[in-house]
């Protein structure tokens, strides 16, 4: 899978979520949201990802981690590259070469504003 540039829209594919959800979204409240808020928020910041393809791996108050794509299981396409005599060791191969999984951790800080950090 390629890896698209932000803002760039392939056919088929889901446009990326936006980040931050509209205003007045978890209440008129002057000041810094509070905990039930900061939920809010990440509860439509997470909603939009997975609208867009991807899926909740954890989640906590103000925190969630989300994964897009699914790693190579590995053990089937060896016992695969065994039984064809090694034929399908290229299938493995380039799967292994092009597959991509991505992950992100998606926190909401003090002030309601979306943070997200890229993972391994």
């Amino acid at each position: 899978m390629k890896r698209r540039r932000a803002g760039h829209r392939c056919e088929g594919h889901p446009r990326e979520a936006s980040l931050e959800p509209p205003p007045g979204y978890y209440g008129a409240s002057t000041g810094a949201p509070d905990a039930t808020q900061r939920g809010l928020i990440l509860d439509w910041v997470v909603s939009r990802r997975v609208a867009a393809g991807w899926r909740v791996e954890s989640r906590s108050g103000s925190q969630a981690v989300l994964v897009r794509g699914q790693p190579v299981n590995h053990v089937l396409h060896a016992f695969l590259t065994v039984f064809t005599c090694c034929l399908w060791g290229v299938v493995w191969g380039v799967l292994v070469l092009t597959n991509d999984v991505e992950r992100v951790a998606l926190t909401v800080d003090a002030q309601g504003q979306v943070v997200t950090v890229g993972g391994p």
